[in-house]
């Protein structure tokens, strides 16, 4: 199941969930889209999470993915659009201090 879609823009991605729910059922496709668009050269990643209503640990792992995947020593994962269950959940585990949120 397609989970994303996205835009490489020089060593900028850019992806936007389609998915209402990053669960256990929709991470493993999210994590294995994302795989197989990088590319070495990305930077930085920017997440539109505007159609996400939820998120469990699987989701935030595959976040988390993301982060791991970047580059040293300043990686940047950018979260923007989040819908309010979403970022009391990234908040309560403190993960505001590890992504960027952006209204």
């Amino acid at each position: 199941m397609k989970t994303l879609e996205a835009r490489i823009d020089e060593n900028n991605l850019a992806l936007r969930v389609s998915a209402s729910r990053l669960d256990a059922l929709t991470a493993a496709d999210f994590k294995h889209d994302c795989a197989e668009l990088w590319q070495p050269t990305i930077t930085a990643v920017r997440v539109d999470l505007a159609q996400v209503h939820f998120i469990d640990s699987s989701g935030v792992g595959a976040l988390l993915s993301l982060y791991k995947r970047l580059p040293p020593p300043n990686p940047s994962v950018t979260l923007c659009r989040i819908q309010p269950p979403v970022q009391a959940v990234i908040e309560l585990l403190r993960l505001h201090k590890v992504f960027e949120i952006e209204a």
